[in-house]
């Protein structure tokens, strides 16, 4: 009898213990200031305005990448798979993906084609887009990279390559969920417009207003009341500085005063 009382003794001792852990482990995730797992599959199902009664969940989790504490939520609703990352602090989405539910009977391709439909962008539609773009063909790259990165909790793709023939540099950022162009940069490394320009030069460069025009022409839609720019020098050469400001992004540039060539482009959006 008193062996059976000691083992029933020592029983509670470790169900008291274990429940304790489990008490110090919630209090531990509270007093982190995350909103906890219930809070993140509602987050989820809101963004993607889906019926709470309507949705299986497969994962609600903690994880953790580039410093960064998310749950990872996912879920099955009305036929579709959803899955999102939700900040652990603040329950913002950081990254959202979504597709007709799978089947175990679903082959490889229905999967490619389920991908295709979310909008999600590979690396080599990424490297096109940016080609395009830019109007060169891959055949006139002396090299061409395109690197999966996140900015501002957004998957982007940054796509870098050079032009030998014209010795121009491009950077893109483009976005793996949509392929919309985040920013871009061009920069014309080895232009040397002095060249052809070595005596004087008070009337060898190019009218303001043609300089304007040339700049205005890369920004559709764009008027003289969304440019500024002025005329500088730089390693004796003349160029023009200048900036358009234009349904919410930010183009700077350089172009050089003799030819009108652009040599530095950038484009990003007022709000980064």
């Amino acid at each position: 009898m008193k062996k059976q009382f000691l083992m029933f003794t020592a029983a509670a001792m470790l169900a008291a213990a274990l429940a304790g852990c489990g008490q110090s482990t919630q209090k531990s995730s509270a007093q982190m200031g995350y909103i906890g797992e219930d809070a993140a599959k509602n987050m989820a199902v809101t963004a993607a305005q889906v019926d709470a009664a309507n949705a299986t969940f497969t994962t609600a989790s903690l994880d953790e990448k580039d410093g960064i504490v998310y749950y990872e939520v996912d879920f099955t609703a009305d036929g579709m798979d959803y899955r999102y990352a939700i900040d652990a602090m603040t329950g913002a989405v950081i990254e959202s993906n979504s597709g007709a539910a799978q089947t175990d009977s679903t082959n490889t391709a229905n999967t490619a084609n389920a991908t295709t439909q979310t909008g999600a962008v590979d690396e080599a539609k990424a490297k096109q887009i940016a080609l395009d773009h830019a109007g060169v063909s891959e055949s006139d790259t002396s090299f061409l990279m395109a690197k999966l990165d996140r900015d501002d909790g957004v998957q982007v793709y940054d796509v870098e390559f050079y032009v030998a023939a014209t010795g121009s540099e491009y950077d893109y950022e483009i976005d793996a969920a949509t392929g919309e162009i985040r920013s871009y940069d061009y920069d014309a490394e080895n232009y040397n417009p002095s060249q052809q320009n070595t005596g004087s030069t008070s009337d060898k460069t190019m009218s303001e207003a043609d300089i304007r025009a040339i700049a205005l022409a890369k920004v559709p839609g764009a008027t003289e009341n969304d440019i500024r720019m002025n005329l500088d020098r730089d390693d004796g050469k003349l160029r023009y500085e200048g900036q358009i400001i234009y349904e919410g992004m930010e183009y700077d540039f350089e172009i050089d005063a003799y030819s009108g060539a652009i040599q530095e482009w950038d484009a990003e959006s007022v709000f980064d």
